[in-house]
């Protein structure tokens, strides 16, 4: 079968270690479910892996792609739900199983014609969703929703900053935020990604480090050093900032005093539990949602949809479909 393999790592020249490469279809061992892949969607993690950041080597080569929707050999259209972990490691979290893996961390993601998953991975598709706006969905969808519900707890009426609007996670929240109830603003350096969050349900969107009309009671970040000053002056008394991403650095000046004298709350967040995804899944099903696609490529052109994102030249998600 046909698959896109990180066969190296280099920080200046990523996308010269991915190639297309024949390697033999997988065969589903006990406790596992092979799947037909119809789509699978690109994301910054699997750049991050091409440059060595957050990728053990000794995993290389590995198939990439951490987002997938297909069919099992049974005939079930089904989502991957892409965290590979032991829930009871977690104490009934499996994101906090120490031993936890991304797909196509040290298991072969999505960007295959096949993949195998462990039989708890495999979720039901929703009919109402195709196979590509379904493959959007398992990493960026699932994060923004437990970041947003989960440790944020917003509820209707709540204000929420979300920076970086031009991000997958970042969209995401901003669509998820806007259809609970919450008052949704946003940042992005552009005017074109800050007219995307306008068309994606936020109330405003400003230039980064823009005064707001009004504090708020969460921030969704995942820029880091970059936005970090901004998403703790926006904050009101006693709200939350949650991270899930660092994108411009991991070194901010921590500005402690602001911290405990207004009580805020700093709230690291990776992934989703199974559970959430599920949930996640039926909040789009009540709601109408559906992730916006900036274009749908074959497996062949893999690299040119890559190029794109590290390029930021994409209004919404990039999808690999695979006929």
């Amino acid at each position: 079968m046909l698959a896109a393999v990180a066969v190296a790592q280099n920080a200046e020249d990523p996308l010269s270690c991915l190639e297309l490469k024949d390697v033999p279809v997988p065969e589903a061992a006990p406790g596992w479910t092979r799947v037909r892949v119809r789509a699978s969607s690109l994301n910054m993690h699997d750049v991050w892996t091409l440059r060595g950041v957050g990728h053990d080597p000794a995993n290389i080569p590995i198939i990439l792609g951490c987002d997938v929707a297909g069919v099992t050999d049974d005939g079930r259209e089904v989502i991957v739900y892409p965290v590979i972990a032991d829930p009871d490691a977690g104490a009934g979290d499996e994101t906090l199983d120490p031993n936890r893996a991304l797909l196509s961390e040290r298991h072969d993601g999505g960007f295959a014609e096949y993949i195998v998953v462990p039989d708890r991975c495999v979720v039901d598709k929703p009919a109402h969703l195709s196979f590509e706006e379904a493959a959007c969905l398992p990493v960026a969808w699932s994060t923004a929703y437990r970041m947003l519900f989960s440790q944020a707890r917003i509820t209707a009426g709540d204000r929420v900053l979300v920076q970086g609007a031009g991000g997958g996670v970042a969209g995401a929240a901003i669509a998820l935020a806007a259809a609970a109830g919450a008052t949704v603003y946003a940042t992005s350096r552009t005017a074109q990604k800050r007219r995307l969050a306008l068309e994606l349900g936020a109330h405003a969107a400003f230039a980064p480090g823009e005064r707001l009309p009004h504090r708020v009671d969460a921030v969704i970040e995942t820029v880091g050093e970059a936005t970090w000053a901004h998403s703790l002056r926006c904050l009101r008394p006693g709200g939350a900032i949650v991270i899930a991403g660092t994108t411009s650095g991991t070194a901010p000046a921590a500005d402690l005093g602001r911290i405990f004298y207004q009580q805020l709350r700093i709230l690291g967040s990776t992934g989703s539990t199974r559970h959430e995804t599920v949930a996640m899944l039926r909040m789009l099903e009540a709601t109408g949602l559906r992730p916006r696609i900036d274009r749908v490529l074959p497996l062949a052109r893999i690299h040119e949809g890559l190029r794109a994102l590290i390029d930021g030249d994409a209004a919404g998600k990039i999808v690999v479909a695979i006929p």
